[in-house]
Order: structure tokens, then sequence, then C-alpha cells
């Protein structure tokens, strides 16, 4: 949790600088519809209320899940286990994301979660603009 407040804090305060763009894996499965089992791993690391909370907190500050701001469906998951094959089952997490200051919005043109990557048990999450990011907007 303590990671969670200091990673808001600073993109925070880039925030303040200029537009923020932030990717990676964050380890939390923010909703229901982003994890294939949500009953089963209501306690679970990366789906605990606290975790979830706290990306609650990133969007509170007004950033944005640039995915779900293009995609609203379900069994959209950009990491599965290695176990149970699970990613042949679609059975998976998604915890990998962008998350975006509201200001860029009007440049991005599509998020997409590329589940036909293979080689890892996450896969990309691509974002792209229209190129006015490039030109500071």
């Amino acid at each position: 949790m303590a990671w969670d407040a200091a990673f808001l804090a600073y993109i925070s305060s880039l925030e303040k600088q200029k537009p923020v763009l932030t990717a990676g894996d964050l380890n939390v499965a923010h909703k229901e519809i982003d994890i294939a089992n949500p009953r089963s791993n209501r306690f679970s690391p990366g789906f605990s209320a606290e975790e979830r909370a706290g990306f609650d907190n990133i969007l509170a500050a007004g950033f944005q899940d640039a995915f779900r701001e293009f995609d609203p469906s379900p069994k959209q998951y950009s990491w599965w286990s290695y176990r149970a094959n699970a990613r042949a089952n679609n059975v998976g997490w998604r915890i990998d994301y962008w998350c975006t200051s509201p200001k860029l919005r009007a440049a991005l043109t599509q998020c997409k979660i590329r589940q036909d990557v293979h080689g890892s048990d996450h896969c990309p999450v691509t974002l792209e603009t229209d190129g006015r990011i490039l030109t500071g907007i």
C-alpha cells in the first residue's frame, strides 16, 4: 500500500508539470471484469480490496485507465498462470495498464491487449496515438 501511495504522489507531481503516460504491470486486477474468477480470488494478492482501492485512488486523482476507455468487454486479460493451461483456456487477470492524463485522451486512438503475442506469462498492452502527444498537444 505504501508503494501505491508513493506512485500516485510521483505521477501526480509530474502531472503538475506535463501530461503523464505511465505503463506497466501494476499487479492488481482492478474490477471483477478484469479477472476470470473474481469470487475465488476475492482475498488473493492482486485482487484484495486494499489493492483495488489503490488503483481507485489513481483514477480518482484524474488519471484514466486507457484500455477501459476503449474496451469495456470482459475476458480481456494480460497475464495467465503457467499452471492448468490457463492461457489456452483464457483464465487470466488484467494487471498490465496504461494510465494517462485526461488531457491526453483526445490524442489516444486505441489501446489493445495483444493476447495473440506469446513468449511470456504476460502479453503486451499497446497504446496508439494520433501523434499530437509528440508535439506536446
